[in-house]
């Protein structure tokens, strides 16, 4: 009988996760660099000097890898928002600080942005199978803008209000805005979400 050995066992389990990082993080690499239009697996595969079917052992194909760069996107933008986020700013200050950090996220990482929100993805978002790392972006929203809601119901209010500074984020990203008015634009609607 031929019994595994564990410490054999760790280190493959570790090198595969050492391979899936090292795809995901050529795959973001190549697609901040030259657009998600860049990234094949044949590119990958050539980039982290495995073949092909290597690349497939870890992902399907390249929605999955697109997948998993978005769930990492979210809770890179989730550690951001809460950062962002004191609590000691009021209203205000904290929502203000809270779509600062979210413009900052889109505006620093465009491609990760794209695959979080643009790209083909298996992200169910706002349902029971909704992946942990986007319940916990959505949790930053509501703690955010539920005190603002008054009696309307939380969640929708704080759907309505990310989906304000989302789009104002997206066409100031696509260059349909001005961009001398930034950060004006954004105070406006922040103090219109606030009630100020």
């Amino acid at each position: 009988m031929i019994r595994n050995n564990p410490t054999t066992e760790g280190r493959k389990e570790r090198e595969r996760a050492e391979r899936r990082a090292r795809i995901l993080a050529e795959a973001r690499a190549l697609a901040e660099a030259e657009g998600w239009a860049a990234v094949t697996t044949r590119k990958l595969a050539q980039r982290i000097e495995y073949s092909q079917p290597v690349l497939y052992s870890h992902f399907a194909n390249m929605e999955a890898i697109v997948t998993a760069v978005a769930l990492e996107g979210a809770a890179e933008l989730t550690a951001a928002m809460r950062e962002a986020r004191t609590g000691d700013c009021g209203p205000f200050g904290d929502t203000l600080a809270v779509a600062r950090a979210y413009q900052s996220f889109a505006a620093t990482s465009p491609a990760l942005f794209e695959a979080m929100f643009t790209m083909p993805t298996s992200l169910e978002f706002g349902g029971p199978n909704s992946p942990q790392e986007l319940v916990d972006a959505f949790v930053v929203l509501l703690e955010t803008f539920s005190p603002m809601a008054g009696d309307r119901d939380p969640e929708t209010f704080t759907e309505m209000a990310w989906s304000a500074i989302h789009g104002q984020v997206v066409l100031d990203l696509g260059g349909r805005l001005r961009p001398q008015e930034r950060k004006r634009r954004m105070e406006m609607l922040v103090r219109a979400l606030v009630g100020e």
